[in-house]
């Protein structure tokens, strides 16, 4: 059963609940040994953490920065900080130098958490940047710390120092504090910031609440099947609004967190821990289809046979039947049950799924073939919706309803939809962001008169159900649910002189590819001076030197940019964009509908293999 409460006091509670028994699986920085905390674990470390904070002189609203990759420091912290009624402000463990200059300004933070060595040197590098910035405190112990640093300091030291006067602070002024701020947290107060990127690259902090969290947690317990039995693998950044508000729920419910540090080693870590559940964004699906159909392809004949016909009759079950709600007949059943438990069942172990309950998939896009695909394997990917400035869930399918494949689901409780100028989604509701950290000229500009949130997605509601059909807003999301602002990536490459015009191409893709329109003139002369021959612009763009020469200088420039903002592959092109073929505007603005719909060919080979 749900424990209902605010997050400062979730720990405490789970551990009068659950006492001993597992909350946490994790490795060690640097580690190979699975590790195992309790509940009792978790509220204690959180304890000291937070007394901490008070003997550092975190105020009340304090903004607190955490730099890392997920990790078991990272999640005390956030913890900790909740119950001294401080605010934590997650940044991508890749985050550029200049970001993280630009939020530790906007958001005035003196203590920075940072988890490894390249979090570290890249906090050391802005600190004398941002004024505020007083001090950071470093999760790996094997960090190597600059020379003169004198402001740092170790995690473990950090609580450490509190630990030896644990009984101390807990009788003395820290622990009357900490008791009183415990007793004093209300709903407004604010949880988190989440900065995201706008549409010109400037980011702006979504300001999420006590009240948001409890009311999506009371929301998402109606629809997702999650329990105290269910041993829940994080895979996306907790960072990321879907993976911190999943592994929250999922502690709400007494359920097991698994620890991924290193997203890379997923799949060798499910094989390890065998979770059941598992947040994800569509390209990790996409990557466990490709890698299924390889095999089917390469199979002796009677085994392709053999995997196909399974795969037809759990079609038939699972989505001819069950995705729409009706009970499948005696004779598939039985059918159904026979390849589950022989050939599906071979499948799904392979991932370390031996057990699977649900995966709720969000952040992009998902393909109807990849949808179908991952349920006809026997696994309960639950489609979603939603937006950090949503906190996480606006609709999902929900438990025992039918569902239709290429949905994004229903509304979760609480969460009233309108279909707004544009087919513009608007939202309102308890888990709607109240608005974004001092911005007050664009929070007007971001909700309608009458309140609802402005989400810039299109779509329609059809029998319950919410269908996306585009994106208003012109800010890309990559396959892997990150944010990419285009006009901002351009304008850092626009300053090379031998790019005359570019077009970055990213929404629903793997990564990060553009196409480019050389300054024709110096590309020639750069040509004459290397003694590269040419007859003409086809010669010149598709010339190795020439290439490698602009990936070098498109290197440079983008050093600024976090990794998955960077441009991969680029296509030069032998024409200009014109207002002729609309590409165009009358003010010479790229229209990215036409270009990516003109140049499709062109982009599909960039994605190739």
């Amino acid at each position: 059963m749900q424990t209902l409460c605010h997050l400062a006091k979730l720990p405490y509670e789970q551990a009068k609940k659950y006492g001993d028994k597992t909350v946490f699986e994790y490795k060690d920085f640097g580690g190979t040994v699975w590790k195992k905390a309790s509940w009792h674990d978790f509220a204690d470390n959180v304890r000291c953490v937070s007394l901490a904070m008070l003997r550092a002189g975190v105020k009340v609203q304090e903004n607190i920065g955490v730099f890392s990759q997920n990790s078991l420091p990272y999640i005390y912290t956030d913890f900790g900080a909740f119950g001294v009624r401080a605010v934590t402000i997650p940044f991508y463990a890749t985050s550029s130098e200049q970001q993280l200059q630009y939020v530790i300004n906007d958001a005035q933070i003196r203590f920075f958490f940072v988890g490894e060595q390249e979090q570290y040197d890249k906090a050391r590098r802005v600190q004398a940047l941002c004024h505020t910035l007083e001090r950071i405190i470093i999760y790996d112990p094997s960090v190597t710390l600059a020379e003169h640093d004198t402001t740092s300091v170790y995690f473990h030291d950090f609580l450490d120092e509190e630990r030896g006067k644990k009984d101390e602070s807990l009788n003395g002024d820290e622990g009357r504090l900490l008791e009183e701020r415990l007793a004093s947290i209300q709903k407004d107060d604010i949880a988190n910031i989440l900065y995201t990127s706008g549409t010109t690259g400037e980011s702006k902090g979504v300001v999420l609440t006590n009240g948001q969290y409890m009311a999506a947690f009371k929301a998402n317990d109606k629809c997702v099947p999650v329990g105290e039995s269910d041993r829940v693998i994080t895979f996306l950044p907790i960072t990321h609004i879907f993976e911190r508000g999943w592994d929250f729920l999922a502690l709400t419910e007494g359920a097991t967190i698994i620890i991924n540090t290193d997203p890379h080693e997923i799949q060798k870590s499910m094989r390890e821990t065998h979770p059941t559940c598992m947040s994800a964004v569509p390209r990790f699906w996409e990557k466990v289809y490709a890698g299924v159909q390889e095999k089917i392809d390469n199979a002796s004949g009677l085994q392709k046979k053999v995997f196909l016909e399974a795969m037809e009759i759990s079609r038939r079950y699972n989505i001819d039947c069950k995705a729409n709600g009706k009970k499948p007949g005696l004779a598939l059943s039985l059918k159904y049950k026979v390849i589950n438990k022989t050939v599906l069942s071979l499948v799904r172990k392979q991932f370390g799924l031996e057990r699977p309950n649900i995966f709720p998939t969000a952040g992009a896009v998902v393909s109807k073939e990849v949808e179908e695909f991952v349920h006809i394997l026997g696994l309960n990917m639950i489609v979603g919706y939603g937006l950090t400035e949503s906190l996480a869930t606006v609709s999902c399918d929900h438990r025992d309803e039918p569902f239709t494949i290429g949905s994004v689901g229903r509304p979760i409780e609480g969460i009233e939809i309108r279909i707004g100028e544009n087919s513009e989604i608007l939202l309102k509701g308890p888990t709607i962001t109240r608005g974004y950290y001092n911005r007050d000229a664009i929070n007007k500009e971001s909700f309608t008169e009458d309140g609802f949130f402005r989400t810039g997605d299109a779509g329609y509601m059809k029998d319950g159900e919410l269908y996306l059909t585009e994106r208003i807003k012109d800010l890309y999301k990559t396959s892997n649910g990150k944010y990419v602002a285009p006009q901002a990536v351009e304008s850092k490459l626009l300053v090379d002189k031998y790019i005359e015009q570019i077009a970055v191409i990213a929404d629903e893709r793997k990564f990060v590819s553009a196409l480019i329109v050389p300054a024709y003139a110096l590309l020639e002369e750069y040509a004459r001076e290397q003694g590269i021959p040419f007859t003409g612009r086809e010669d010149l763009c598709t010339n190795e030197k020439i290439i490698k020469m602009l990936t070098e200088r498109i290197n440079t420039l983008q050093q600024g940019l976090a990794g998955y903002e960077q441009v991969k592959r680029f296509t030069l092109l032998t024409e200009p964009f014109t207002m002729e073929n609309g590409e165009l505007t009358n003010t010479l603005k790229t229209r990215r509908p036409v270009i990516i719909k003109n140049y499709a060919e062109v982009i599909e080979k960039m994605y190739e293999e």
